[in-house]
């Protein structure tokens, strides 16, 4: 169980009471109902693994002690005796906070004064020791249905009008998507460094956007305003739905903001595109112009390869690096930089370039160069502006050893809204939340993914303080790897 207090200095270093109830309006009489008040029921709430429902924020308000209830404000003294709070004033006040940071013309989109209060109150859930302990970001967006029913097939207002009709995957065995009404709820994840250690999984940016918005494009503000709060952009892992988009939609923003891309491609994107002053543009990189066709078509390494494929796959991935325009310069003010022809850099050996026909001939040779060389086999270097490879150029070349290891991280993102999604303690399926509209299903969203924060970190203190108990009786830390027992171990064991 979460203690009152923890909820109390989240809210409070936040500073997000205050901010609402300046927006509020004022009147001759004053309202009972704090607006501190209200956001501490709402996390009590979700922290109980209950339905983001106003009366449950009631129940949970007056259950408190009478200490605390006189001290939050849900026990006041009126001029016939001691009043505790109603549904009603709590409904009264939820509906002030609701709309007091929402947009005169609601269009699917959160306002940016609501926006940054939801990113003040998740920011302030992340514990300080963990602040720091990693830049890394996963992404990733999911479903999120509206309790309203869709408008009528002949048309026709519904109870929800900022909610639209967008797909999901199902978890059925066919691959098909489907169709549902609602949002679109995106969550930035902590990741752990490259080669560093494990860190608390804990979401520190979230949004909601109706469907008929680009989920991508209606999380990029949020992640690129984090360096202007003092949170540095590290790695930005995303999946190809990331990647694909146009790169001024995704690649671009966090490129400026700091962010170094760890993504997947989409089908559409891998392989040789098209040249650059005879250079191969190929899957963010550009390549020779007699890179093996084989080796630039190689796409990402498939699950359920076998060690042996594996290895193979990254002695291939190896040799293709060998074939890549090596960078000479960082990129300028412009974006420009320069690339040089990987045998003038002596990763392979081709006539055009005598000094690289040395004796050592453990490099790939070029038997046939081309009959009329480019501009990248007769220069010594040569420019790339930025729109070349602007959608696709990331931090590891796709798709070596190195950027898979590093992409496998992006897991997090999926374990984050496995938690969000678990029925065994906080479910966001259809009725957890019979609000309307995206300001009230943002604000109870934020309030859920802080009590999963904080779970996420109770968890993580206490598994550290077991591993260091077993540290200090000279045990090794107990591994959460469970072992797989294939059908051949269940055959071969005796009867």
């Amino acid at each position: 169980m979460i203690p009152l207090a923890a909820f109390e200095e989240i809210i409070d270093t936040s500073g997000a009471a205050p901010r609402i109830e300046a927006l509020l309006p004022t009147g001759a009489r004053a309202r009972q109902l704090l607006v501190r008040t209200l956001l501490l029921g709402m996390l009590l709430v979700l922290a109980d693994h209950r339905p983001a429902h106003l009366t449950r924020v009631h129940q949970a308000l007056t259950a408190l002690s009478e200490d605390d209830q006189r001290r939050l404000g849900v026990i006041t003294d009126w001029k016939n005796g001691p009043h505790q709070l109603t549904y009603r004033q709590a409904e009264y006040t939820f509906g002030l906070v609701a709309g007091a940071p929402a947009k005169d013309e609601p269009d699917g989109l959160p306002s940016p004064v609501l926006q940054a209060i939801c990113d003040d109150l998740l920011e302030a859930s992340v514990p300080e020791k963990a602040r720091n302990a990693s830049v890394s970001l996963a992404v990733d967006w999911t479903d999120l249905e509206t309790f309203s029913r869709p408008p009528p097939a002949k048309g026709g207002p519904c109870a929800d009008p900022e909610a639209s009709w967008g797909h999901r995957k199902n978890n059925l065995l066919r691959s098909e998507d489907e169709l549902f009404y609602g949002y679109y709820l995106s969550a930035g994840t902590m990741a752990r460094e490259e080669n560093g250690p494990a860190v608390p999984e804990l979401a520190r940016r979230a949004t909601v956007s109706s469907c008929r918005h680009d989920p991508v494009r209606a999380m990029v503000p949020v992640l690129t305003a984090m360096p202007a709060a003092g949170i540095p952009l590290g790695d930005v892992l995303g999946d190809s739905g990331y990647s694909h988009r146009d790169p001024g939609a995704w690649a671009l923003p966090l490129r400026a903001a700091g962010a170094q891309l760890v993504q997947d491609l989409h089908p559409h994107d891998r392989g040789p595109k098209g040249t650059h002053h005879g250079a191969i543009i190929s899957n963010g990189n550009l390549y020779c112009p007699k890179t093996p066709r084989p080796l630039l078509e190689l796409g990402p390494l498939a699950r359920t390869a076998t060690g042996e494929q594996a290895a193979e796959w990254d002695r291939k991935t190896t040799e293709l690096a060998r074939y890549k325009l090596g960078r000479i310069t960082a990129d300028d003010a412009d974006g420009y930089h320069r690339v040089q022809c990987p045998a003038a850099m002596g990763k392979i050996r081709c006539p055009l370039r005598p000094a690289s026909m040395t004796p050592d001939r453990d490099r790939p040779e070029l038997l046939h160069p081309p009959d009329h060389p480019p501009a990248c086999c007769t220069q010594q270097t040569i420019t790339v502006p930025p729109e070349v490879n602007a959608k696709t150029a990331q931090k590891h070349d796709y798709p070596s050893a190195a950027w898979r290891h590093s992409y496998a991280r992006r897991t997090s993102a999926e374990r984050g809204f496995a938690t969000a999604k678990d029925p065994a303690s906080n479910t966001i399926a259809r009725g957890w939340c019979r609000l309307m509209g995206l300001t009230p299903i943002l604000l109870f969203t934020t309030m859920l993914i802080i009590a999963r924060n904080q779970r996420i970190t109770t968890a993580w203190d206490d598994r550290q303080q077991k591993n260091a108990h077993r540290a200090a009786a000279g045990l090794p830390p107990k591994t959460r790897r469970r072992r797989r027992k294939t059908l051949a171990m269940l055959t071969a064991a005796p009867p």
